[in-house]
């Protein structure tokens, strides 16, 4: 019988088609030993082709458990679940199988690599005997483009792909390796607890607690006691001692939203806590010690308080070590699509029903509106629209009122936009020169419209 290689030669072709392949390609007997492999398989493993005739498969791709048994390759506890070793199995026996996933673990300089490889068989007989042509597809470098694609998208749960995006990303990686406080600005709805967690959580203090708090939900006479905690009988309802945040925090990273709202007094207390890490709980003569890191998040322009003589200029200075900007959505239309495709897949969680399509037309309000309330508010449409749609389709008229305004009027921009000639001609026109209507298809109040038409009378003329 001829052997398969010397085939090969003669078969011109053949050869010649075994080469091109632009895979790795062996083709072994019906004991899994090595008869041939092609240039590109020889490359990919570092292997030479005339060193491994004879061989099996693990043992000449030098498989971590290819030597586990005295054996060899195929017959260690882990060989029962190796993907190329039964993908063999099936094309010897006479089936033929079609880019099947495996993960491949090389034994290289005595470090384990995992190739994730997709793995094609087929069986042929060749002067009597059955022996299959595998192929092999390193797609390795390819799944490790596309996490990188994906991690570039979203980062510890934020989600981005916009050049202002991708600079916050960076900061956070670079922020979260140094134990310093950060401060947040950015507007309502934009993501600042997002940013605070990712901080935490990529940093030193990942297994310690992360402990958000509003200064701005709580009112002023429970602020101290809520950061600080107290003591049995130190004020009307202290019916038992009550650890603070900072305590429950202690080790980890104490989030402190709305910052701008703490009152001085409460200032002056967390001033001292982030000099010497000091503190005593309210009606409490004992002083205790924390180690807390704090990332503090302001709607409001802190410095601006701080010249109005609202916010102590110390503390500023003491929280604002590293500042951070949070872009409204506004800024970064071009990651609407994407905040879109993550809503759907957060909001329809019955695997039964497909995610809904946006139409052009309502993408083209979605991508115009002016996002006052940011990613928060894009959230809180999607959630509306995926409830009020009954087709395959979300249209115009499955979103939220203030958008559907800008569809019938083509130009308006959201709540705060004012008036002007042409816009209040057209809503006049379509509402029949009903004030009253006109009025709510412009989003203002009607005494609002009054006014503009008193200033320009030639709007109602227009309507006639």
């Amino acid at each position: 019988m001829k052997p398969i290689v010397e085939f090969l030669n003669q078969e011109g072709f053949l050869k010649s088609l075994f080469e091109s392949i632009p895979c790795g390609v062996l083709i072994i007997d019906g004991d899994r030993r090595i008869l041939a492999v092609n240039n590109v398989l020889e490359q990919t493993f570092g292997i030479s082709g005339a060193e491994v005739m004879d061989q099996r498969g693990g043992e000449a791709l030098r498989c971590v458990n290819a030597f586990k048994n005295p054996k060899g390759c195929g017959f260690a506890e882990e060989c029962i679940t190796c993907g190329v070793r039964n993908t063999a199995l099936e094309a010897l026996s006479g089936n033929q199988t079609h880019r099947k996933k495996a993960t491949f673990q090389l034994l290289v300089d005595g470090k384990t690599n995992d190739l994730q490889l997709l793995i094609s068989a087929a069986p042929f007989d060749h002067e009597g005997r059955r022996l299959a042509v595998i192929v092999l597809e390193d797609m390795t470098e390819l799944n490790t483009l596309r996490r990188r694609l994906k991690t570039d998208q979203s980062f510890a749960g934020i989600i981005g792909h916009d050049a202002k995006m991708q600079e916050l990303f960076e900061t956070i990686r670079e922020v979260a390796e140094v134990d310093v406080s950060v401060l947040i600005q950015g507007e309502s709805g934009t993501g600042k607890e997002l940013v605070a967690a990712a901080i935490h959580n990529e940093g030193i203090r990942a297994k310690k607690p992360f402990v958000p708090v509003n200064c701005g939900a709580l009112p002023e006479g429970l602020l101290a006691s809520e950061l600080f905690g107290h003591v049995k009988g130190s004020f009307t309802g202290a019916l038992r001692d009550k650890k603070g945040r900072f305590e429950l925090a202690n080790g980890g990273t104490l989030f402190l939203d709305e910052v701008v709202d703490l009152p001085k007094a409460v200032q002056a207390k967390l001033l001292r806590v982030l000099q010497d890490g000091t503190f005593e709980r309210v009606g409490d003569e004992k002083t205790k010690s924390v180690d807390v890191r704090i990332i503090s998040a302001a709607n409001r322009d802190l410095k601006n308080q701080v010249k109005t003589g609202n916010f102590r200029d110390d503390l500023y200075y003491r929280i604002n070590v590293v500042p951070i900007y949070m872009p409204p959505l506004r800024e970064r239309k071009n990651d609407i699509p994407l905040l879109i495709d993550h809503f759907f897949s957060r909001i329809v969680t019955d695997r039964s029903r497909d995610y809904p399509d946006i139409s052009d037309e309502s993408m083209s309000l979605l991508m115009d509106y002016h996002w006052p309330g940011n990613v928060r508010e894009l959230e809180n449409v999607i959630q509306f629209a995926i409830v009020k749609c009954r087709g395959r389709k979300i249209l115009p008229k499955d979103l939220p009122i203030e958008l559907q305004r800008r569809n019938v009027l083509g130009t308006f921009r959201g709540p705060s936009r004012k008036l002007d000639l042409e816009i209040a001609t057209s809503a006049l026109v379509k509402s029949g020169g009903n004030k009253a209507k006109a009025a709510r298809l412009l989003g203002v109040g009607r005494a609002t419209l009054y006014r503009f038409l008193a200033d320009y009378p030639e709007a109602m003329s227009d309507t006639k």
